[in-house]
């Protein structure tokens, strides 16, 4: 997933009684469901088509500098307000490095060497991720047996999506790893800002754009160490760039957002599921990536593991669930 779903404790103050409702958006949710998915799964695609002409550092700077620049003019629409705290700027400086500057360029590294089917699969392993370090960071996710199941199944996924039973033969391991690695630091951005960034006081949309544009800085910085300024910006390379900024990173969020407020988090985030499976779709078709049959088969075991990981246990009638300043905890 090229971003990742923020915290429900992070969503601003629910209106006042007196407060005039929120106009239904006139696009059905179902049809900004499928958009969502669309856009983060093509999002594999467009880093490979960047990397053709961009090193993996100037894609992520790009895909940073156009997804803040969406974020910044909805922030003017809606005259939102930056955070005022220096202690939530400086939280948010270590999100950005977990949730954007990190896996970002991670992701686009690994593209140099493997196909955007297997950056996307390995995309999919985030849920497995982020339950095996809860399971340690976060007390209020217990470990049950449907979920622990959910974890070994996945693993199982990982290694038929690898070819184990062949030596991983064929494999990149670099560029795997990097994927992989990616797809972990999202779970460990997500513990971070849950411990760090709840009840803050921001609404999501200003902390969500506050975080792109210091991951934007933190690229300012990195560039000129690692990167020249290019000679030349060719154009299909350059429309992946923008594209992965305006849409995959900007765009996107604002649509996950408000599916989030209307169908709430556990429907939003099914999308997750779809993402790999457009990715695969996408690179196979669009850019002639081979695909062995362990790939699909394997993606498959992952996101059944991923989905048992996320399940919880129903609660009982007449019981409570815990909560933290009056809003149910949630994984995610």
């Amino acid at each position: 997933m090229s971003a990742p779903p923020t915290p429900r404790t992070l969503r601003p103050p629910a209106a006042s009684p007196r407060a005039p409702r929120a106009p239904r958006p006139a696009l059905d949710w179902r049809l900004r469901f499928a958009a969502l998915s669309l856009i983060w799964g093509f999002s594999f695609l467009l880093i490979k088509v960047g990397t053709d002409g961009y090193a993996p550092f100037q894609v992520t700077f790009g895909r940073l500098l156009f997804g803040t620049a969406v974020l910044a003019a909805a922030m003017a629409v809606r005259r939102e307000r930056l955070p005022r705290s220096g202690r939530t700027w400086g939280h948010l400086f270590v999100a950005a490095f977990f949730l954007n500057a990190l896996p970002f360029s991670l992701f686009a590294y690994a593209e140099l060497t493997i196909p955007s089917t297997l950056a996307g699969i390995c995309n999919a392993t985030s849920p497995l991720w982020g339950m095996a370090l809860s399971l340690v960071a976060l007390s209020e996710d217990r470990p049950t047996r449907r979920r622990v199941a959910g974890l070994g199944l996945g693993f199982i996924g990982v290694l038929t999506v690898l070819g184990a039973w062949q030596g991983f033969s064929g494999l990149d391991v670099t560029g795997t790893t990097m994927a992989l690695l990616a797809s972990l630091s999202y779970p460990v951005g997500w513990i971070y800002v849950r411990r760090t960034l709840a009840g803050s006081g921001s609404s999501t949309l200003a902390l969500t754009a506050s975080q792109l544009f210091l991951g934007t800085v933190q690229l300012t910085l990195v560039l000129p160490v690692f990167t020249s300024v290019p000679e030349h910006f060719p154009l299909l390379p350059t429309l992946a760039v923008v594209a992965l900024g305006a849409l995959g990173t900007g765009l996107a969020v604002l649509l996950q957002y408000g599916l989030v407020e209307e169908v709430g988090p556990t429907t939003a985030q099914m999308v997750t599921y779809f993402i790999p499976v457009i990715a695969t779709a996408a690179g196979v078709t669009l850019l002639g990536e081979e695909l062995n049959w362990n790939t699909p088969v394997g993606a498959l075991v992952v996101l059944a593991g991923a989905a048992l990981t996320q399940s919880r246990a129903r609660v009982p009638a007449g019981g409570s669930r815990r909560v933290t300043g009056g809003r149910p905890l949630s994984r995610n």
